[in-house]
């Protein structure tokens, strides 16, 4: 969270020309979720055998193909999430 914080508040005053250094870039975040898939999951699957690891790992890669087709050309450029908003 600190560091979310410390991106945002740096980023902010990039954006209001209080920071002129080139040095200094604003950032642009991204992020991947499995909220609703990590909370599907029993207590027990917690412990990490090979075949829930293969199971995650197979979901995380479909969601970030899917998540890259979308938003290839912001990638660098603009934010995909909202950091303030959604953890500040």
């Amino acid at each position: 969270m600190r560091e979310l914080r410390s991106v945002c508040f740096v980023t902010r005053l990039i954006e209001e020309q209080e920071i002129l250094d080139k040095d200094h870039k604003a950032h642009a975040a991204s992020q991947q979720r499995g909220k609703r898939l990590m909370q599907a999951m029993s207590v027990g699957s917690k412990n990490a055998d090979w075949e829930l690891v293969n199971k995650l790992m197979k979901v995380g890669c479909e969601r970030a193909d899917t998540w890259i087709a979308v938003n290839f050309d912001r990638l660098g450029e603009q934010s995909t999430t909202d950091i303030h908003k959604k953890y500040l």
